[in-house]
């Protein structure tokens, strides 16, 4: 048996109403109550090898809520639906936040996991319906719901039929998605008033087709933006693009919905949602609903025998870890999510703890399943039910549930690796004791520099605010193909200038040079025989997504990003499925198919790449003594050029095959330190050691990063150049992953002085000898994290940050020209 199965008893766990779980009275929640969470932690910790893991445990209070009253224009049937689930009054910020929709203002709610946000902006929503449910058109008011993931609507449309069920047809709920049949399609434009749906649906399908939803449109009074803290970076910035397109063209028909957002805790909830909408949003930020205790532990994985590159010394890897740790909870019967941040890694995880559960109960083992992006819709909506259902004891998960899916009756969250902001990671951790019960959270750390930073420097975490949402609306990579889009859904014209934002006037004529825009009268006319809105690819997926098929059957698995299949399902790829390994025969990038056949190798594969860049333009520059600190455009060149086959478990490496795979260009931002001869030389470090110091402080300033930018480190990349051709000094670039940037690199610039600081710190107080994972190893290094050089970081950092200027680097910018589409 595993040495960590304990036993301890535990009360089953039963489902309330999901629209009530933070609402019943007291005498009318007979579930029993959960395990306490300070029990279920005690008895995953017992025994010294596993109590020395835990390096830190914060304790949450519980919090009492306050009730309100809700405001008067909310029709008395909505009132007695919501009284009829189980909720007799809100909370004060729903009270608040319904106020301010019906007074005609658009809102942003930005309160906890499970505070009622759903509710906050329902009520309102399904007073409007009742009160146009009578009009002449047969129609009346519609509203419009927009979730960053097909689940989540799904979700919110069994929620919102489950409250709306005594109004009757009054309230007619459709989901409008990639999934949904043509015929349920027309259904939802020519009847429904509630539409739900997501921004790629509303960017392709629905505005292009406007004229056909002309009904819905005119009488259109809400837009529900849900989870808006998720629409950041530049795929925050596309969706702003796509709502003031959306605003356009209701504006057409005569129409100007108030929008209503709800967000996790986030920094500025009021600004970020200003700049999403491009209209004045008011927050509503103070949380009235009661709390549970909660406790939250930081666990690090313990070093093992095995040497890693370089001889350095090699944690226990987080993937394992986790899948230990679900293993221990499903026997003990604690209902859990763990949140893993690669698809591959939530299906290790399953695989692994259900393997473990086997051999205790092969009954335990059916209750842990995996859940990520790339499964078949079916397969999607029956995780959702089981998960609903109480069948599921444990799942491994990636992101997809950080969001509002109702997983009511969690007991505990593991989180494996910090999620890559601290609003992700308390929106995780919230997904837990739901009900208002006391929730277990626990960060199982990686073992790279910034998760063993925060695993020792707890304030980082709970004594820190969540960051502010970045987007940029006005950049122009993002604004150009929205820009075409507008025109062809409607002729653009100079009032539709103020609405897109100022580069607008810049970037019309230079449409009109290329060929892409054509000016007739007063307007501009999109000239393609092609869809305009093909042009912004919203979610920056690369192009067609590659379908997994089995080459035996021809049955299609799933897909498979474009922009990631050169790393993930190559030629000789271990490609993990609900449970089952395949390997990959052949990727046709030509017809964006990867065959793959089962099998079950004692490994998995990691891909490794090469990348160049190049200076196009520098935006802005600080001298720091004589090293210079700078900003601009870039054009990055990578190209996978082999894989590794790692071990399961330990993730030793048994060999590298080659690949023969194309090129891939991007042009981004990028921030770039330059350092001097003599600076070198103060640092002690000579050209035998110079390459491995400067790889070594970009990889562990790439790892720190998403202390200062909302960001993780798999949004950005880097390059480090003992002698770079256009600076021709050694130099070492942090650039956004994104075409066009994502305001990362920006942010990294500005707040250069704390983030290498903190960077330096990270390196100097690791523990290891000449580096290592936690330190300036990297999980994604193209190069096999060779060469490093520890202790040349150090110095080479000391020296740069003794001569930076003290503050924030100035705030200049200058935006690049506008890409041809």
């Amino acid at each position: 048996m595993h040495d960590a199965l304990r036993p301890l008893s535990v009360v089953p766990v039963t489902h309330s109403n999901p629209m009530a779980t933070n609402h019943r009275a007291a005498s009318a929640d007979a579930r029993p109550p959960s395990p306490s969470p300070r029990a279920v932690l005690e008895g995953l910790t017992a025994g010294a090898d596993r109590a020395v893991r835990i390096t830190h445990t914060e304790h949450l209070p519980p919090r009492v809520g306050r009730h309100a009253d809700w405001p008067g224009r909310i029709r008395p049937e909505v009132i007695d639906a919501i009284r009829a689930a189980g909720i007799d009054r809100p909370w004060e910020h729903q009270a608040r936040t319904a106020r301010h929709a019906l007074r005609g203002e658009s809102v942003v709610v930005a309160t906890g996991t499970a505070s009622g946000k759903s509710l906050a902006y329902l009520a309102p929503v399904l007073s409007a319906l009742l009160d146009g449910s009578g009009a002449p058109n047969g129609r009346g008011a519609t509203a419009l719901y927009l979730a960053p993931t097909k689940a989540l609507a799904a979700d919110q449309r069994r929620a919102v039929s489950a409250l709306a069920a005594p109004l009757g047809s009054a309230v007619r709920p459709a989901v409008f998605d990639g999934d949904t049949p043509a015929e349920e399609r027309d259904w939802a434009r020519q009847y429904a008033n509630l539409l739900l749906t997501n921004p790629d649906m509303l960017h392709r399908g629905l505005l292009p087709g406007h004229a056909r939803w002309s009904s819905f449109l005119r009488a259109l009074r809400y837009v529900v933006v849900d989870e808006c803290h998720t629409y950041r970076g530049v795929f925050g910035s596309h969706v702003a693009q796509v709502l003031r397109r959306l605003r356009r063209v209701c504006a057409r028909y005569g129409g100007a919905p108030v929008f209503l957002l709800a967000s996790a805790t986030a920094a500025e909830p009021g600004r970020a949602a200003t700049r999403l909408t491009g209209l004045p949003v008011t927050e509503v930020t103070e949380d009235a609903s009661p709390r549970g205790e909660v406790v939250f532990a930081l666990w690090e994985p313990p070093l093992t025998e095995l040497r890693g590159e370089r001889g350095a010394p090699v944690r226990r890897t987080a993937t394992a870890e986790t899948a230990d740790l679900l293993t221990d909870l499903a026997v003990r019967g604690v209902r859990t999510v763990a949140f893993v941040r690669s698809r591959r890694g939530a299906e290790l995880i399953s695989v692994i703890a259900r393997e473990r559960l086997a051999e205790v109960d092969r009954d335990l083992a059916g209750r842990v399943a995996a859940y990520r992006g790339g499964y078949l819709p079916e397969e999607r909506r029956a995780l959702e039910q089981a998960l609903h259902s109480g069948e599921l004891l444990g799942l491994a998960a990636t992101n997809a549930l950080e969001l509002g899916i109702d997983v009511s009756g969690l007991d505990a969250v593991l989180l494996t690796g910090y999620p890559g902001t601290r609003a992700s990671l308390w929106q995780q951790a919230g997904r837990a004791g739901r009900a208002g019960q006391g929730a277990l959270a626990v960060l199982v750390a990686r073992d790279d520099p910034l998760d063993t930073y925060l695993v020792h420097h707890p304030d980082a975490i709970f004594r820190r605010p969540v960051e502010s949402t970045v987007l940029d609306p006005d950049n122009p990579y993002v604004l150009t193909p929205h820009l075409c889009a507008a025109a062809a859904e409607l002729p653009l014209t100079e009032t539709d200038f103020e609405l897109f934002g100022p580069a607008v006037p810049g970037l019309v004529p230079v449409l009109e040079r290329r060929g892409l825009l054509r000016r007739r009268g007063t307007g501009w006319y999109w000239t393609r025989r092609e869809r305009a809105c093909d042009l912004a690819d919203i979610r920056g997926r690369g192009g067609r997504p590659v379908q997994v098929v089995e080459d035996a059957t021809g049955r299609l698995l799933g897909t498979v990003d474009a922009a990631a299949a050169h790393t993930t399902v190559h030629d000789g790829a271990v490609h993990l499925h609900q449970g089952r390994s395949y390997v990959v025969r052949r990727l046709d990038l030509d017809d964006s198919v990867a065959l793959v056949e089962q099998a079950d190798p004692p490994w998995t594969t990691m891909a490794r790449d090469t990348t160049a860049i190049s200076v196009l333009e520098t935006t802005a520059e600080v001298p720091w003594g004589g090293a210079r600190l700078c900003f601009g455009s870039v054009e990055v060149t990578n190209q996978v050029v082999s894989y590794l086959r790692r071990r399961l478990v330990t993730g030793e490496v048994l060999g590298e095959t080659k690949l023969d795979l194309p090129p891939r260009t991007l042009r981004t931002r990028a921030v770039w330190w330059t350092v001097t001869e003599d600076q070198l030389d103060a640092a002690r470090v000579g050209p035998e050691i110079l390459p491995g110091a400067l790889h070594a402080a970009e990889h562990a300033s790439i790892g720190m990063l998403p202390l200062f930018a909302t960001c993780d480190r798999w949004d950005i990349g880097g390059v480090s150049v003992p002698l770079h051709a256009d600076t021709l000094l050694p130099t070492v670039f942090v650039y956004d992953g994104h075409p066009g940037g994502a305001g990362f690199a920006e942010r990294a610039f500005h707040t250069a002085r704390e983030w290498l600081t903190a960077t330096r710190q990270a390196i100097a107080a690791c523990e290891c000898d000449s580096g290592c994972p936690s330190c300036i190893q990297s999980p994604k290094c193209g190069n096999g994290n060779d060469p490093l050089h520890k202790r040349g970081a150090v110095r080479l950092l000391t020296e740069l940050l003794r001569q930076a200027p003290p503050g924030p680097a100035p705030r200049r910018r200058t935006d690049p020209p506008a890409p041809a589409p």
